[in-house]
């Protein structure tokens, strides 16, 4: 019993088409038009699959296999269908298909379960419209409350209650429908791996360990915008220049002074006016670390904390360090970890345990349930850009471990 490499490659290429940006990688935010067109797809193939379908308050589709069990908690799968900006084609959305064929086999071959099946797509996990990951799984675990989605808001200065509101989703209702333990017993997710383990040691298939916690900030540095040719270098107040004094030493922060695993970004800048011959008059700059190590996130933050305040005072300019999200570094499971070692080795599939440098969906659930992770390799280790490249053959060989492991889940 196998699944279908067909089918999974004609729901990627079929969702893939749906991008904002043709041929420029695949764009495709929560709550905008080609989410909705998504949606509608993969609700569509869902309900041909006979599943109960719900769609909550933040736009998380959880979608139920049931056996005569219904009265039983879910062993579910899945992950998500947004992306960032000139994305890749597979991550997440490999996550969501593999958990839809896995569905498909269990249902055409008539396999006994005792629990029933559930593939969940979480809404929001990029965190490009908020610039807060996660919004979904951590609205469906409590960590977010109603209060926070009206906080969090887009580039236009638009709540993430009033983007979920105006895509028509219940999102009052929101903290009636958390996660509870007793609704699911485990969670499994197959993601790409985006990194370059695998395909450079050419392992098919990685048994994840550990997940890195992340931690986001929002710098902004004020200074005063004026000519760029009239105002000698003494008498400025340039928070270009500051900011830069900043990103470097979060490099070297990162580098020299956190653990081993430690890593910093600096990804996205908004400077006012933004024009060639103008000092800025603002800075706007985030700021993402991680690591499987909470010591290793602290040490960073602390530094950058600091940096900002000693760059802001020598060069006279007003400056706000803002948490705008952060996620837990987290162990997963070491019972799922074993059964989806067994099930690798019994299959003699080639396999390596690891952690994972991205943060995922799975991470807001083990307070809840027991979780596990199955990676599939990156080619090149390339991801978040329009180059990202799995082999099908790898997917449809993760597709078949997941589908062994939730069989087993299921029937343990």
């Amino acid at each position: 019993m196998e699944s279908c490499i067909e089918r999974i490659k004609n729901d990627i290429e079929n969702v893939t088409r749906i991008t904002a940006t043709p041929n420029m990688g695949c764009t495709r935010f929560s709550y905008s038009k080609e989410d909705s067109e998504v949606r509608e797809y993969l609700i569509k193939e869902m309900k041909d699959l006979g599943l109960s379908i719900k769609v909550d308050g933040v736009g998380n589709i959880r979608a139920k296999y049931i056996d005569n069990n219904e009265d039983k908690p879910s062993i579910m799968m899945g992950s998500h269908i947004d992306t960032v900006a000139n994305g890749g084609k597979f991550d997440g959305l490999t996550g969501v298909v593999t958990a839809l064929e896995v569905i498909r086999v269990i249902k055409e071959n008539n396999v006994k379960i005792n629990n029933p099946i559930e593939l969940i797509a979480f809404a929001e996990e990029e965190g490009s419209n908020f610039g807060s990951t996660m919004v979904g799984s951590k609205i469906l675990t409590g960590a977010y409350k109603l209060e926070d989605l009206k906080k969090i808001k887009n580039d236009d200065g638009i709540s993430a209650y009033q983007v979920m509101k105006d895509f028509g989703l219940d999102v009052d209702n929101v903290e009636n429908e958390i996660l509870k333990k007793e609704e699911v017993k485990a969670m499994v997710e197959l993601h790409v791996e985006q990194g370059g383990i695998l395909d450079s040691e050419q392992i098919s298939i990685g048994i994840v360990q550990a997940i890195v916690g992340m931690k986001t900030y929002k710098v902004k540095l004020k200074g005063v915008s004026n000519h760029a040719g009239s105002t000698p270098m003494y008498l400025r107040k340039d928070p270009m220049v500051g900011a830069a004094e900043i990103i470097i030493h979060m490099e070297k922060a990162a580098k020299e002074k956190a653990l081993k695993d430690t890593v910093a970004t600096i990804g996205k800048i908004h400077c006012q006016p933004n024009g060639s011959n103008v000092i800025p008059g603002q800075i706007e700059f985030n700021v993402d670390i991680r690591d499987v190590e909470t010591e290793g996130m602290e040490i960073v933050a602390r530094e950058l904390i600091s940096k900002t305040k000693e760059v802001a005072e020598k060069r006279g300019l007003e400056y706000k360090v803002d948490l705008i999200g952060e996620s837990e570094c987290v162990k997963l499971s070491s019972k799922i970890i074993n059964i989806i070692e067994d099930t690798a080795l019994e299959n003699k599939y080639n396999f390596i345990k690891m952690n994972s440098g991205a943060v995922h969906d799975s991470a807001m659930l083990p307070e809840i349930t027991d979780v596990g992770m199955i990676f599939v390799p990156s080619i090149k280790g390339l991801s978040h850009c329009p180059q990202e490249l799995t082999k099908f053959e790898d997917i449809k060989l993760g597709c078949d471990l997941l589908l062994k492991t939730v069989i087993k889940l299921a029937n343990e």
